[in-house]
C-alpha cells in the first residue's frame, strides 16, 4: 500500500468513527404563497386538512385585487389559495379558532354570528359555515384561546362565569353536545392567554401567578385533561408572561413577554432547554419539521440574554423583523428572513405538517417590502 493510500484509509476510518453532524433544520420559503389577503387585522388562523380558517377584525378578503365580503371569518384552500365560499359573519372581533370533527370553534368579542345570538363563543359547520347548536352559553369575560382534545373544547381568557356558573379564567365544554364540563374547573388567578391540548396534558400560559394555588404553576402549567388538576410532574420556572404556546415531540415552546421578549423551550418535566431573547415580545409560536417559528412585535434577536430597560439588546443583535425561526434542538437562529412591517406585527401562527406550510396573521401589510396585507402563508420548496 502506498503512503497516499494509507493516509486516505486512516482519514476514512477517523471520519467513520466521528459522530455525524446534525442535520440542519430546513425552514419554509421566506416568500409568501399566493393566497387571499385581508382589509383588517388577522388575530387567529388554523389548519384543517386542505383548508385554512382565518379570523380577526377584517370585513373583506382580497383576491387578485378584488374585495370579497368576509365579516371577520374566512377560509381558503391551502394548496391552491382559492377562497372558499365559507362565510359566516361575526359582528365583533374573532380572537381564536380551533377545528375538530367537522366543526370550527371560534371565540372572541362578538354577540352574533350570521344573525344568530352567540356570546363570544360559537360552533360553526366546517363546510357550510352555518351556526351549529349545542355550544350556546352566556360567557362573562373574554375568551382569548381555544384548544380541542379528549372530547373537550378548552377555553382560556378572562372568563369569570359561564351561564352563571363560576369559572376562573378557564373552562371546558363537551365537544359533542356543547355542555359546560362541570368537573373541569381549574382556577387561574390571572389572565390565560394560551391553551394547547397534547396527549395527557392541557398546557396553559398567561399572566397568572398560580393555578389552584399550586406553587410552581406561575405563568405556565400543565393540567389533567379530564380532572383539570395541576400536573405536578411539569414544574417550569417562568418569570415572564406567556403569550403563545406550541408543543413539538416531548417539548413545550413558549412565547414570553417581558423586558424585551423570549422564546423558550421546556422539556416534559418543565426543565429549561434553551432560550432566545428579542427586543420586543413574541406573541405567537408554531412548530414544524424541527423548526420553531415565532412572531410578534420585535425587530431584532439579541446575541445575549442581556436587555436594557426598554428591551433593547445590549450585546449585539441580528435583524429579524416581526418573524423569526429557530431549530427545535438547540434554539440556534435560522437564516429564514421573512421580515414583516408595522408596530403590532404578528398575532397568529399555525403550521400544517400534512402540507408543510406555515400561516401567519397580524397587523402587518408587507413581507420583505412586498405588499402582503395582514396574512401570509409560507411553504416548503
Amino acid at each position: 500500500m502506498t503512503f497516499r493510500a494509507f493516509r486516505f484509509s486512516v482519514l476514512g476510518l477517523v471520519a467513520a468513527l466521528l459522530p455525524a453532524a446534525p442535520a440542519l433544520a430546513a425552514a419554509v420559503s421566506a416568500v409568501p404563497e399566493r393566497t387571499p389577503t385581508f382589509d383588517g387585522v388577522v388575530w387567529a388562523t388554523a389548519y384543517d386538512g386542505d383548508t385554512v380558517y382565518v379570523g380577526g377584525d377584517f370585513t373583506a378578503a382580497v383576491v387578485s385585487g378584488r374585495s370579497i365580503p368576509r365579516a371577520r371569518l374566512a377560509a381558503f384552500d391551502a394548496r391552491t389559495g382559492a377562497l372558499r365560499s365559507w362565510a359566516p359573519s361575526a359582528d365583533g372581533r374573532v380572537r381564536a379558532i380551533a377545528v375538530s370533527g367537522g366543526s370550527v370553534y371560534v371565540a372572541g368579542e362578538f354577540g352574533r354570528i350570521s344573525g344568530v345570538r352567540r356570546d363570544n363563543l360559537a360552533r360553526l359547520d366546517a363546510v357550510t359555515g352555518g351556526v351549529r347548536g349545542g355550544l350556546v352559553h352566556s360567557v362573562s369575560g373574554q375568551p382569548y384561546a381555544l384548544a380541542t382534545g379528549d372530547g373537550r373544547l378548552y377555553v382560556g381568557g378572562t372568563i369569570s362565569a359561564v351561564d352563571g356558573e363560576a369559572r376562573s379564567r378557564l373552562a371546558a365544554f363537551d365537544l359533542r353536545g356543547g355542555a359546560l364540563d362541570l368537573s373541569w374547573r381549574p382556577a387561574a388567578d390571572g389572565t390565560v392567554q394560551a391553551v394547547v391540548a397534547s396527549g395527557d396534558r392541557v398546557y396553559v400560559g398567561g399572566k397568572f401567578g398560580t393555578v389552584d394555588g399550586v406553587a410552581g404553576s406561575a405563568r405556565l402549567a400543565a393540567l389533567h385533561p379530564v380532572s383539570g388538576t395541576v400536573d405536578l410532574s411539569f414544574r417550569p420556572t417562568v418569570a415572564e408572561e406567556v403569550r403563545g404556546l406550541a408543543v413539538g415531540g416531548s417539548s413545550v415552546y413558549a412565547a414570553h413577554g417581558g423586558q424585551g421578549g423570549r422564546v423558550a423551550a421546556y422539556d416534559s418535566g418543565g426543565g429549561s432547554r434553551w432560550r432566545l431573547t428579542m427586543d420586543g415580545d413574541p406573541q405567537a409560536i408554531a412548530v414544524l419539521d424541527g423548526v420553531v417559528y415565532f412572531g410578534g412585535h420585535f425587530d431584532h434577536v439579541c446575541r445575549s440574554p442581556q436587555t436594557g430597560a426598554n428591551g433593547t439588546c445590549l450585546e449585539g443583535s441580528i435583524g429579524r423583523v416581526k418573524l423569526g425561526a429557530a431549530a427545535t434542538g438547540d434554539g440556534h437562529l435560522l437564516p429564514w428572513t421573512a421580515n414583516a412591517n408595522g408596530v403590532e406585527g404578528v398575532h397568529a401562527l399555525a403550521a400544517s405538517g400534512r402540507l408543510d406550510k406555515v400561516a401567519a396573521g397580524g397587523a402587518f401589510t408587507k413581507i420583505n417590502g412586498v405588499a402582503q396585507p395582514y396574512f401570509a402563508q409560507f411553504s416548503q420548496g
